[in-house]
């Protein structure tokens, strides 16, 4: 029922209840005297109604609202929980690549370990020095396309008879091994005999081998000449990575 409607027929009883007869001569007189007390109670009682059917009809209203809103937060929540579930999913997913990409890109970045020099890939020259005397200058060029090291001294075996390789001068080594960039050269200095003549088994000799570490094999090298005097006195150094260390012994 309207609010309309629901006044109209308040009225109609009102109306009715007013004008009904009391009985006796008093009757009339009774009813002018309680007219306006029953209109105001019409009047109270119709404000009063009025009231409760506004407020029946706002509780349902915001009862409708309130459950739409309860509704829409469900289904937010719902919204959120599936989205925290597959952002939570996407992230460990998402974390779990880029540990991946991490661990390739370190394993990629790793760095293969320096390799001996291959003899059959680095060229060997020996020239005459003028100083100091009795000296020669011996290098060795990585001509191979990566980078590789000189490990310790050469091996020098001067002549086909030799018995032994040529001592080494152990105050020259190095602090560190020589690594050689494709391209790059090391030297040693050697001394071929003694320079005041005391060395002993003096000879002429027209060959020499040259031995690097890693190899089993040797390689000969051309001597300056054809042939050099080597005694007793003869000695290598370490390889150095510049030719001014290489001859300071």
């Amino acid at each position: 029922m309207s609010i309309n409607s629901f006044i109209a027929a308040r009225a109609r009883t009102l109306r009715v209840a007013t004008h009904r007869p009391v009985g006796g001569a008093n009757r009339n007189v009774t009813t002018r005297h309680r007219t306006p007390t029953v209109r105001t109670v019409a009047a109270s009682m119709l404000a009063v109604a009025a009231l409760t059917l506004t407020t029946a009809c706002s509780g349902e209203s915001g009862t409708g609202t309130k459950a739409e809103g309860k509704a829409d937060s469900a289904s937010g929540e719902e919204h959120g929980s599936q989205a925290d579930a597959l952002g939570g999913g996407a992230t460990k997913q998402q974390a779990g690549a880029e540990n991946a990409a991490r661990t390739v890109g370190s394993e990629g970045a790793k760095t293969e370990p320096i390799g001996n020099c291959d003899i059959n890939k680095t060229v060997f020259n020996l020239q005459d020095v003028q100083r100091p005397v009795n000296h020669m200058l011996l290098s060795a060029t990585n001509g191979a396309g990566v980078d590789c090291k000189l490990v310790g001294f050469p091996r020098l075996k001067f002549g086909a008879d030799a018995q032994a390789a040529t001592p080494v001068i152990e105050e020259s080594k190095p602090q560190s091994v020589i690594v050689l960039a494709p391209g790059e050269s090391a030297y040693a200095g050697i001394t071929t005999s003694s320079a005041d003549g005391s060395g002993e088994h003096g000879r002429e000799v027209n060959s020499l081998e040259v031995f690097i570490e890693g190899s089993e094999d040797g390689t000969n090298v051309e001597l300056p000449g054809g042939s050099v005097y080597v005694d007793s006195g003869a000695r290598v150094t370490y390889w150095q990575d510049n030719v001014d260390d290489a001859l300071a012994w």
